[in-house]
């Protein structure tokens, strides 16, 4: 379903819809694209989540009457640390700018918000969702779930295991060759690195096993296998909606 005067800039990054298109639509869901800015080998940009959190919410916004947030673009990378060009915030402060997000939603008439978060080191953005629906404010959810990717890439036909394909992988390449090519470097082909065993990579880091960046195999990546994900993805928010009440 396409939400009555939903727009995008050029970019299709930031939504373009004026404060009548939001009147005109009344909706009752808003989604907050997450990404971060942190390092994807040399062959992806630095905003490489940011862009597949902003596909993914374009997917649904499509098809559901959400209101599109623009995106969160620097959040918890402290495991990239030692890469040029990351940069972090601490857990605290992303809890608090969506917690405050939330209130502020629900200022305005809009009781449900969904987090679609591009970044897996965001992990405090599970316990801003339990605290907030345990507390009775705005209700919340975040998306997609690892159910959610598995369906996605199995429709997809990624090869790559969900533990192999880490970071810059098939998955991630494969979304940004279908969403934003002239965004994906070449060396992309002979970029690919596994390392399954990463016992304390939240105490070492991505620098203990990986010396590109990359863990997975992005040389697997295809545009066509971006589109299957990303529809893949936004048949899986059914469920959510329907959940959330968000899909009328």
């Amino acid at each position: 379903m396409t939400v009555p005067g939903h727009r995008s800039s050029p970019s299709g990054l930031l939504p373009a819809d004026t404060t009548e298109d939001v009147r005109a639509a009344r909706p009752e869901m808003a989604l907050l694209p997450i990404g971060s800015f942190e390092q994807h080998g040399a062959h992806l940009p630095l905003t490489t989540d940011t862009l597949v959190a902003c596909a993914i919410s374009a997917e649904i916004a499509a098809r559901y009457p959400v209101l599109l947030l623009p995106p969160l673009t620097v959040s918890c990378s402290q495991e990239h640390a030692a890469w040029p060009g990351t940069v972090s915030v601490s857990a605290p402060t992303l809890h608090a700018v969506v917690t405050d997000i939330a209130a502020s939603l629900c200022r305005s008439g809009i009781g449900t918000l969904v987090l679609v978060n591009g970044h897996g080191g965001n992990y405090v953005l599970r316990h801003a969702v339990q605290e907030s629906n345990e507390s009775g404010g705005t209700r919340m959810a975040l998306f997609p779930g690892s159910a959610d990717w598995a369906a996605a890439r199995s429709r997809a036909g990624v090869r790559t295991s969900a533990h192999s394909d880490m970071h810059a992988g098939e998955t991630e390449t494969s979304i940004l060759l279908h969403t934003h090519p002239e965004l994906v470097r070449p060396g992309y082909a002979s970029a690919d690195h596994l390392a399954d065993d990463r016992p304390h990579l939240l105490t070492l880091g991505m620098p203990a096993y990986t010396e590109s960046g990359v863990i997975g195999r992005p040389s697997l990546a295809s545009a066509a296998k971006g589109a299957q994900l990303l529809a893949g993805l936004a048949e899986a928010f059914g469920a959510y909606a329907e959940l959330l009440g968000g899909g009328r």
